[in-house]
């Protein structure tokens, strides 16, 4: 007799199941945490995963900051929207316009885009222009063929990269086919940095939203114009609309005769420091007020409307950490703008000639000079509102459409001091609408969509030639009148003492 074989016991079926199953988990988890750790690796223009500037540091937002930005939507905005939006084999055609729209004549101030670029008129912008120009820059924006990249290389403050890059997008879809190929460093902080004492062996160009007479950055229209969330400052066409209809709810002899100012003291500016003292009606003749940005964010800004703000005959422009993008909406009011001296300067501000469109304001002796510039206001009404009324009008002339203009030329004029072809570098991605819409949240997006452009159906305006000259004349005019009103000043003075 034999031997019959030994009963094998058999695994439960569940058993295999289970096996199974955690073999599907385990894969899975490391999937996801592979993809995680490689979304959480990417740069986006929602700002996490990128240091703050080592040049002014603030707190940066972190990956698990963002709890809105999953895995799944930061990949999808980064590296699919762009592709599934458009064919990437193909370029826009060039916008053509009737013959019959003849271009208008740029604004004056655009002559400065000849001025701005000047330092490279000789030597071109090389690719060691522009890796010295990096070591300074925020981001770095490339256009080719129509299309724009972006390469990342630190975190913009609030969404300034985001609403800058937006305006750049619109400017392409205003002007189809007619941006030309381009390769821009970008630093999105408010001081100037490259100083023409230090650099002037090898200028760099980097582009900010101001500079000074002793810096090269070059000045492009700052994200305010897009919109600024944060603040709740809309787009700018619709915001000067806003700010216009208020300045007329009453008529100028009823307009409180002071001089007010409304903003933040705390942002290591010595004249804003000085400002404050000034805040008293009877004295100085003005009504300083601190703006505290946490208390109208939490009442839904109700008491920082700018268009509630014109009912002032004089309303102070005083410049904070730098520059301070409150200067057109400042001018927008119609009131007799009281610019204090300023250091840095826009794009636009170039444009603005004291005692035609604005008062200047001496910062010595600041309550003083604030004091006398009020005083002669109300002496010389019919004066002090025309003023006024001429730099509104000259904001009303700053348009979206001359916006565009102005990074238009700017950017084509750059563009032909390049001495090598823009190819964007492996470590930028493509950015268009549809991908900077998919990484806003909620709020920010409602504010890109408000500036969203159309193709443009009149040509940009007409650049005019480079004249030195005329620059000089400008600046020695503006120097001109700013010591006519000081004497001015000092002569009431001497009289009061006698």
């Amino acid at each position: 007799m034999g031997l019959s074989p030994r009963n094998t016991p058999r695994a439960p079926a569940y058993l295999l199941h289970c096996v199974i199953a955690l073999a599907t988990f385990s894969v899975t988890a490391l999937l996801l945490y592979k993809v995680d750790d490689f979304a959480s690796q990417t740069k986006t223009l929602a700002g996490h995963n990128l240091d703050p500037t080592p040049w002014h540091l603030f707190p940066p937002r972190s990956f698990g900051e963002q709890t809105h930005l999953k895995t799944y939507k930061i990949i999808h905005c980064s590296y699919l929207a762009c592709h599934s939006a458009t064919n990437p084999n193909t370029t826009p055609e060039r916008h053509r316009f009737h013959p019959s729209q003849p271009s208008e004549t740029c604004p004056d101030f655009f002559r400065w885009i000849h001025h701005d670029l000047e330092p490279w008129a000789t030597t071109g912008i090389s690719l060691t222009h522009m890796a010295e120009a990096q070591k300074f820059a925020a981001l770095r924006v490339v256009i080719v063929a129509g299309k724009l990249y972006v390469d990342l290389l630190y975190a913009c403050v609030q969404s300034r990269a985001m609403f800058t890059i937006w305006g750049l997008l619109q400017l392409l879809k205003r002007y189809p086919g007619m941006v030309p190929d381009v390769d821009l460093m970008f630093d999105c902080m408010d001081k100037p940095i490259v100083n023409r004492t230090e650099y002037s062996s090898m200028p760099l160009p980097l582009f900010r939203y101001c500079t000074t007479k002793d810096h090269y950055d070059i000045p492009f229209p700052d994200w305010s114009f897009w919109g600024w969330p944060e603040t709740n400052v809309r787009p700018w066409d619709e915001e000067f609309r806003d700010i216009k209809r208020g300045s007329q709810s009453l008529s100028w002899s009823k307009k409180l005769p002071r001089a007010y100012w409304k903003g933040n003291p705390n942002v290591g500016s010595l004249v804003r420091t000085a400002l404050v003292q000034c805040n008293h009606s009877r004295i100085w003749r003005a009504k300083i007020m601190r703006q505290d940005w946490e208390e109208e964010a939490r009442i839904g800004y109700e008491q920082s409307k700018l268009s509630r703000q014109c009912d002032y005959r004089y309303k102070i422009y005083a410049e904070g950490y730098a520059w301070s993008v409150s200067l057109k909406y400042i001018l927008s009011c119609g009131s007799l703008s009281l610019i204090i001296s300023p250091q840095y300067e826009d794009f636009f501000s170039r444009g603005l000639i004291p005692k035609k469109n604005y008062w200047p304001v001496s910062p010595t002796n600041l309550c003083h000079s604030l004091k006398y510039a009020v005083d002669w206001g109300n002496e010389h009404p019919s004066e002090a509102k025309a003023i006024g009324k001429e730099g509104q009008t000259l904001m009303e002339t700053l348009s979206m459409d001359r916006v565009y203009d102005y990074m238009f030329h700017l950017i084509t004029e750059y563009s032909k001091l390049q001495n090598f072809k823009p190819v964007p570098p492996s470590s930028a991605l493509e950015v268009c609408p549809k991908s900077l819409l998919c990484l806003a949240d909620d709020k920010q997006r409602q504010f890109l969509e408000k500036s969203t452009a159309f193709p443009s159906e009149a040509p940009p305006c007409s650049l005019q030639s480079a004249d030195s000259n005329l620059i000089k004349g400008l600046i020695q005019q503006k120097n001109k009148s700013i010591m006519d009103v000081e004497d001015m000043e000092k002569l009431k003075v001497q009289r009061r003492s006698h």
